[in-house]
């Protein structure tokens, strides 16, 4: 074999991913700092600032480029607000309670009903369901600015909404209610324009960015504010952006989200006859490549750092949005996704640290797992879904899913490979990882390890996986390698390779104990076959793309590590 390409996608054999310090994430002074800011938004010098000229229209509508649920859409019509798995009373539901999950009140505040609204192709019906949820919202929260309804991310998400859909809300015959809702939008942009800054990193802080631009290219005399927008954005894209378009959350669905709201914003650019910036639009473009390297066989997204398994039509949709026919990328740097493909087959492989907790909420210790698919079916993957399960399952629950076991990856003594702390971030652990990969015509190899458990157990992981050019076998080597000083331990320390089964997927144990028969939901046979102490066929669970748990198998193989180490080698191979 050949060492692969060191330009482009490529990654230099050998490359070493390196974590920063946990010590570099959130400061308790950075967060106070947030909180006090929140507090501002109470008092009445922050009420003088939103003050100002009235304006009397929007210069133009932008058409949303993406897809609304037409069956959310329908229940809306029906008075019924669906989303984030609860569902309320659209003319009873407490605009002001902060009970409802996060996924809700973002739906709600963001005014991404509207989207499902218009989605009914239903206008007569659509209007007055529309502005009279608006009216209400609009007596509940247009003159009181409060967390979580005025974030920053919720009211750039919410100008957006209000410009693209302004036909369901501003085509009423009553002034004084379309005069309210112009204020808002006004009120709503001088509010972005001292708190976009103040967002979350990653989608948060360019979907409060893109609200600036927005109301800078629709509202009038707003040139001024689209230059401020441009900087702001362009500040955000860099900090939340690699170079090779990976997000710094390394989170497949929030990249996607980023894209989504790039493309919208775009459009609000489109209205106005201009071109969205260049280096947004090259950004746009890295992003693109980058979300496809972790789509699947089938279309949809890999699971990984908390994200559900979003669908292959979803993801085309994001894609189509944006207008982006994207080239998948294969071998990203900062992103840390390494794609491997043969014949139907794609391997995806986590080779690079977590995210530090500035830039992830619920990321996951999941390094070095990879997820297998070939054609329709989903082999080997992650649980995931730790982000849209969060809401609906115990905090425990949740925790369980960001593990290392949830992943399929070695895992040594029941251990995550880096910390889970019970406030939900990240602690010690994986601090760097290094990888080679070389392609042949005969196969494709990616060589990576990581030192996630050397300080506590005194090994280094090491995984080699070999996909054939045919896509039909996977062949993979794990090893536990001595690092540092001699261990104290005076007992071999177990380990634990866990290979998570993709829905449908059904797995029984061979009669000799070192082999398992796959059969996929398309009929395929597998068959996975090692040499180790023990092979057993577990329960497992996936979180699909709505949040919801299937019920799923899992094979985990069994072994311990002397001070020496140890070593597994296993295969994957497709019998029919």
């Amino acid at each position: 074999m050949s060492d692969g390409p060191a330009g482009g996608d490529g990654i230099e054999s050998g490359r070493r991913l390196v974590r920063a310090d946990p010590a570099a994430a959130q400061s308790l002074s950075q967060k106070l700092a947030h909180y006090l800011e929140r507090l501002t938004w109470r008092t009445p010098l922050h009420d003088m600032r939103l003050k100002g000229r009235h304006p009397l229209r929007l210069l133009a509508v932008p058409v949303d480029p993406m897809p609304g649920d037409a069956d959310a859409g329908l229940a809306l019509l029906d008075g019924r607000l669906v989303a984030g798995g609860e569902a309320h009373d659209a003319a009873t539901v407490d605009l002001s309670s902060a009970k409802p999950g996060a996924a809700f009140l973002d739906y709600l505040h963001g005014f991404v009903w509207l989207r499902d609204l218009a989605a009914t192709r239903d206008r007569d019906r659509a209007v007055p369901v529309a502005e009279a949820l608006t009216a209400r919202w609009l007596d509940a929260h247009a003159d009181k600015v409060r967390d979580p309804v005025w974030r920053p991310e919720v009211a750039g998400r919410r100008l957006a909404m209000w410009a693209a859909y302004a036909p369901l809300i501003l085509s009423s015959g009553d002034i004084v209610f379309r005069s309210k809702v112009l204020n808002a939008i006004a009120r709503t942009a001088r509010h972005l324009d001292r708190a976009a800054d103040k967002a979350g990193p990653g989608p948060e802080r360019l979907a409060a960015w893109c609200g600036v631009v927005t109301a800078g290219l629709l509202l009038p005399g707003g040139d001024a504010r689209v230059a401020f927008g441009e900087a702001g954005l362009a500040r955000a894209l860099a900090a939340a952006v690699g170079e090779d378009g990976g997000i710094a959350s390394r989170s497949p669905v929030a990249l996607a989200e980023g894209i989504a709201v790039l493309a919208l914003l775009r459009a609000a650019y489109e209205a106005r006859r201009r071109d969205l910036p260049e280096d947004v639009a090259a950004t746009l473009t890295r992003m693109g490549a980058a979300l496809a390297g972790v789509t699947m066989s089938n279309g949809a997204l890999s699971s990984w750092q908390g994200g559900a398994a979003t669908g292959a039509a979803q993801v085309a949709d994001v894609f189509a949005a944006a207008g982006l026919h994207p080239r998948p990328l294969r071998q990203a740097k900062g992103w840390g996704y390494q794609r491997l493909t043969g014949g139907r087959a794609v391997v995806v492989v986590d080779a690079a640290p977590p995210p530090l907790a500035t830039a992830a909420d619920g990321g996951c210790a999941s390094t070095l797992a990879f997820e297998y698919s070939e054609g329709p079916d989903r082999l080997i993957v992650n649980c995931g879904g730790a982000r849209a399960a969060a809401a609906k399952v115990a905090p425990a629950t949740a925790r369980g899913l960001r593990s290392t076991a949830a992943h399929s990856t070695l895992v040594v003594a029941d251990s995550n490979s880096t910390a889970l702390h019970p406030d939900g971030s990240l602690g010690k652990g994986v601090g760097s990882v290094d990888v080679a990969r070389q392609e042949s015509d005969v196969a494709s190899r990616i060589d990576a390890g990581h030192d996630g458990y050397a300080r506590r157990f005194g090994f280094l992981h090491r995984r080699q996986l070999i996909l054939t050019a045919d896509g039909r076998e996977l062949r993979g080597e794990d090893a536990l390698l001595p690092a540092g000083r001699a261990r104290r331990a005076e007992r071999a320390t177990p380990f634990a390779l866990r290979f998570h089964l993709g829905p449908g997927v059904e797995a029984a144990r061979t009669a000799d104990g070192q082999a398992a028969i796959l059969r996929t939901p398309s009929g395929a046979i597998w068959q996975f076959r090692t040499r180790a102490e023990t092979l057993e066929v577990e329960e497992s669970v996936w979180v699909d793309a709505a949040g919801r748990f299937v019920p799923t198998q899992q094979i985990v193989v069994g072994g311990s590590a002397a001070a020496g180490g140890a070593s597994v080698a296993w295969a994957l191979r497709r019998a029919r």
